[in-house]
């Protein structure tokens, strides 16, 4: 009854720290039509400034909005190169750029330890209170989560979220309305990147433990299925895909297999097929994004 207690919780905080995970590639890809592979990296980073830094003694509170910073600020140097490009090629040089995040985890010995890891992160605290517990930390996960949420779907009501979506629908049309379509792009790319940050934070110090493996190409594409099934664009559904494609993710792991099976490409395997079979029948997702018409916006005008 505790174990399986136990991992009911352990589930709703892994769901909780991919919820935000997803909801900042979401609002990269899914609003905004950037075909970013490079999203683990900005992750990863997160958790290993946030590590690092917690580790010399500075406060996690100090520690956790360093890590969402530099996250940022990593996603704006990339960008500044990258941000004009759109689609495949787009997808090619941040795929070449999440590679090399990750050979810097694993080679910048002297700082990450490289293969090895960093063990004994210490566990999240604010102003002394310590979470120290799964339920404790599963509530500050929750918030966390409820936060990004909340500041997802103002962008998305907001002008700025408007002219993301235009971007992403026809980037020529929001350029010929005279907006400045690079600026924009840059703008949801950084914010996505800091909420990656935080997300990488809040692993890193819930699990104790990091190293580059945790930081794999697959875990981006892993992201993609999600919001794929959520809905581009959606938040709502991207929440709930977390829910579901976690939990039996998770799940898999304590499934009785035969010997023959490994889980992990079982998983693989799975999910990306998923991917396949969703992205061919069914590309505007399960909860699709309500589309406005003219005839719904002119309703909302007279109305």
């Amino acid at each position: 009854m505790f174990a399986s207690y136990g991992l009911i919780v352990h589930l709703l905080v892994i769901i909780a720290i991919y919820g935000i995970l997803s909801l900042s590639l979401n609002l990269v890809l899914g609003v905004t039509g950037l075909f970013s592979i490079a999203h683990a990296a900005f992750y990863g980073v997160g958790a290993y400034t946030s590590a690092l830094l917690t580790m010399r003694g500075i406060p996690w509170v100090v520690a956790m909005p360093a890590g969402m910073v530099l996250a940022g600020i990593v996603a704006y140097i990339i960008g500044i190169p990258t941000v004009r490009l759109v689609g495949d090629y787009l997808a090619v040089v941040t795929l070449g750029l999440g590679e090399i995040a990750r050979a810097v985890f694993r080679n910048w010995i002297s700082v990450t330890r490289g293969p090895m890891g960093l063990p004994g992160i210490p566990s999240a605290s604010i102003f002394g209170f310590t979470f120290g517990t799964a339920e404790q930390y599963l509530v500050l996960a929750a918030i966390c989560l409820l936060v990004v949420y909340v500041i997802c779907q103002r962008l998305l009501s907001s002008p700025f979220g408007r002219v993301l979506k235009a971007i992403r629908e026809d980037q020529r049309a929001t350029l010929a309305l005279g907006k400045n379509v690079d600026r924009f792009k840059m703008w949801s790319f950084v914010i996505g990147a800091a909420m990656a940050g935080l997300a990488g934070s809040l692993f890193a110090h819930y699990i104790g433990f990091i190293d580059p493996s945790s930081f794999v190409m697959w875990l981006t594409f892993f992201l993609f299925l999600i919001i794929v099934l959520g809905g581009l664009g959606n938040n709502l559904g991207t929440v709930l895909a977390t829910v579901v494609f976690v939990a039996a993710r998770e799940g898999l792991r304590f499934v009785g297999l035969p010997d023959w099976i490994n889980p992990a490409a079982l998983q693989q395997f799975v999910f990306g097929m998923l991917l396949v079979v969703m992205t061919l029948f069914k590309p505007e997702g399960l909860i699709p994004a309500r589309k406005v018409t003219y005839r719904r916006y002119r309703q909302r005008v007279e109305g």
